[in-house]
């Protein structure tokens, strides 16, 4: 409580109710619109799909453009032409976190699924499956794990500290800098919406004049929030396809 207005914690605001089930099946707002992203992202890459024409529109025409994104904005650019295969899955995870990320403005919803931990560790771990799995099955586990933790042009009294910080940063620091960096950013622009929205109502409440800052405010931060949720999902995937490219390529 601060000069009478009372926040809700933030166990209120990443934390709901169970609507049906129970333990590890329980289900609740945040694992439906998880479903709702996935019925959503499916939906419109099959309409996109179903009536493909020669001059493209409306579905189409957004779906292409965001595919000609991936390739040419991310894939050719950190993977290069050998690339083309890793385009549907890092497609569907620029627009699958593209649309958790989303759900933070829209009203009702308001609750960017990315803002709970357990979801971005989980597709952290799926990169950390796809590039680990392809680095060792285009250099051999053997040759993997030597090219990453003995780069050339090290000097070799060196690979006493070269080779553990190398290992410790593929192995575990690529995941959870993933998990933490998305998750972290989606959470504080969670909080700092709720709050401007807390802090424009009470004073709503109170004179109508002195809501006109803090509503000005979140108005903007708004837009804000959707520049930094379309960022956050570029940034996963390309640091996804970097880390696909480096192991297709360990000679960069």
């Amino acid at each position: 409580m601060i000069l009478g207005l009372e926040f809700p914690p933030v166990s209120h605001l990443i934390e709901w109710p169970t609507i049906f089930g129970s333990g590890v099946w329980a289900v609740n707002k945040v694992v439906l619109l998880m479903w709702l992203a996935v019925v959503l992202v499916a939906g419109f890459y099959l309409v996109a799909g179903s009536r493909q024409q020669l001059v493209p529109r409306g579905v189409q025409n957004v779906a292409e453009a965001v595919v000609d994104f991936i390739r040419e904005g991310i894939v050719h650019q950190t993977i290069g032409p050998d690339g083309t295969a890793y385009i549907p899955f890092l497609l569907t995870l620029f627009s699958f976190i593209l649309v958790l990320n989303l759900y933070e403005v829209i009203p009702l919803i308001q609750m960017p699924v990315t803002a709970r931990m357990a979801l971005p560790a989980f597709m952290s771990l799926l990169v950390w499956v796809v590039f680990n799995f392809v680095g060792m099955k285009k250099q051999g586990v053997l040759g993997y794990f030597k090219n990453m933790m003995f780069p050339p042009g090290v000097p070799v009294f060196l690979y006493i500290l070269v080779a553990p910080i190398e290992l410790v940063s593929t192995v575990i620091v690529r995941p959870l800098s993933l998990a933490v960096r998305l998750f972290a950013n989606l959470l504080a622009g969670h909080l700092i919406l709720v709050s401007f929205a807390v802090l424009g109502t009470a004073l709503w409440e109170s004179t109508y004049i002195g809501a006109a800052l803090p509503g000005a405010l979140l108005v903007a931060l708004t837009g804000f929030e959707v520049l930094v949720s379309a960022l956050q999902a570029y940034i996963f995937t390309i640091l996804a396809a970097v880390y696909i490219g480096g192991a297709l390529h360990p000679e960069h």
